[in-house]
């Protein structure tokens, strides 16, 4: 779930940046993703660095070890493309938030 967006440049300061936070919010195991965005033209955000996931969570293969970090880049890269965290960052650019 969408924990939160920050908008750390806005418009009138230049191109818009800033992080977003994605994670679980249950009992037990907390679990979290975060990134840096940029706004590339008005209503268009992609992620500032696409290896620059920070995250709690590790990636074990069926023997229960660490996954390489080249396959660990390329699951949180499927985890993200899932994340509807672009309409949540255009939701945070909004005037009204901004």
């Amino acid at each position: 779930m969408h924990l939160g967006t920050q908008v750390l440049t806005k418009r009138d300061e230049g191109q818009c940046s800033g992080q977003t936070l994605w994670g679980n919010q249950g009992q037990g195991e907390a679990a979290g993703l975060a990134w840096d965005w940029v706004e590339i033209r008005e209503g268009v955000v992609a992620m500032a660095d696409p290896l620059g996931v920070i995250t709690n969570v590790r990636f074990l293969n069926d023997r229960g070890e660490a996954l390489p970090e080249r396959e660990v880049a390329i699951r949180l890269q499927r985890l993200v493309h899932a994340l509807p965290w672009q309409t949540e960052v255009r939701r945070a650019l909004q005037p009204a938030n901004a």
